[in-house]
């Protein structure tokens, strides 16, 4: 009888010593029961800079949604154009486990630290449009042909002056850039440079105020108010009884600012029609103001193929896949050249808005009534 009762106890905690067994080798090494990388389930941090713009609103939104499909959780977080919040947000989502950060920043130039924190937890980390600056650890980047942008901005306006044909002209243009601390509004500009000096060093294009440097025409946080004061400023020092023909604006943001200053110098009259305007992102309000006669271009950036690529980098990257990238040479960070993927802009105006934004579903006509 007591033979029965030691077997019976022997057979007991051995099958006790198997479920322990069988529920360690659901944990990782080091004990602390988080699931593999690559796991359906898997958590991504996703860092944005602001609310203020529509389309970074839109952007967090489809790069949840595009992760969700995958099987991914996502815990996504805005900076609201505060340096050191965003900062604490990585450090949060770090902090709290996850496995890969996408990451649009609001200073690409402050991130070293919290990312050398990401990578010592072997996180890898997507540049999300915005080029991350002065680090290693950028794993790939997501964006757009920057300088491309640039390019279809000057381009419509050295064409709808009609410089081509080297007769016409004097036209009066001013310039205006993004913020200092993205790296994309160094790229906006030398593309659209690269087309307009021809026009500037023959005289064909004018620039009254003399502001033709980078570092003098930027815009703090890429903020329409901003702009509009420093519009405001221009007209006043500069034109008096000059007309402006053209504004090289980088953002729609920057672009229903500068309308605003220049409806408060009289323009947009029968006797003093709008300069040509340009812009970026295919924001609603700007859309409104092309269909109005207002803003003149867009340049339409699909963020929704955007949010696509960032997920499957993230995918492939959570899969011990090699992302798909298409340039590794342009972007040079200051500390690495980082592999990138880089999709088509579009030019857009009054003439295929409707193609381009409304038939593709990136717009409803509704919400430009």
């Amino acid at each position: 009888m007591n033979l029965m009762r030691r077997n019976r106890a022997a057979l007991a905690l051995t099958a006790v010593s198997l479920v322990l067994s069988l529920a360690a080798c659901g944990q990782n090494s080091d004990g602390g029961g988080k699931e593999e990388k690559g796991g359906k389930g898997s958590t991504v941090g996703i860092a944005m800079p602001t609310k203020s713009s529509e389309r970074w609103i839109a952007d967090g939104n489809n790069v949840v949604t595009e992760l969700k499909k995958l099987g991914y959780k996502t815990d996504l977080q805005y900076g609201e154009d505060n340096v050191a919040q965003q900062v604490a947000q990585i450090e949060n989502m770090i902090t709290k486990g996850v496995d890969v950060l996408i990451v649009a920043a609001i200073d690409g130039s402050a991130l070293s630290d919290v990312l050398q924190q990401a990578a010592d937890q072997d996180i890898k980390v997507i540049s999300y449009d915005r080029l991350i600056l002065g680090t290693k650890n950028v794993d790939y980047y997501a964006s757009f042909d920057n300088e491309k942008v640039g390019v279809l901005q000057a381009t419509y306006l050295v064409e709808k002056l009609g410089l081509k044909s080297g007769e016409k002209g004097p036209f009066n243009i001013e310039l205006f850039a993004g913020s200092p601390d993205d790296n994309n509004t160094g790229y906006f500009f030398n593309g659209a440079m690269k087309v307009l000096k021809p026009y500037i060093d023959n005289k064909q294009l004018v620039i009254r105020s003399g502001q033709d440097k980078l570092n003098q025409i930027t815009t703090l946080r890429w903020d329409g108010g901003t702009a509009q004061k420093r519009m405001d400023d221009l007209l006043t020092r500069a034109y008096g009884s000059e007309k402006l023909d053209a504004v090289l604006s980088p953002y729609d943001g920057i672009s229903i600012g500068i309308l605003s200053a220049l409806r408060s110098d009289g323009y947009g009259t029968a006797a003093k029609p709008y300069p040509l305007v340009t812009g970026q992102d295919a924001e609603v309000q700007s859309i409104k103001s092309i269909a109005a006669g207002q803003q003149t271009m867009t340049v339409f950036k699909d963020i929704r193929l955007l949010a696509k690529t960032a997920a499957s980098m993230t995918d492939d990257l959570l899969n011990d896949k090699k992302p798909e990238v298409n340039d590794e040479k342009s972007y040079n960070n200051k500390a690495k050249v980082v592999p990138a993927y880089l999709l088509k802009p579009v030019s857009v105006d009054k003439s295929n808005y409707q193609k381009e934004l409304v038939d593709s579903g990136y717009i409803k006509a509704s919400d430009l009534k």
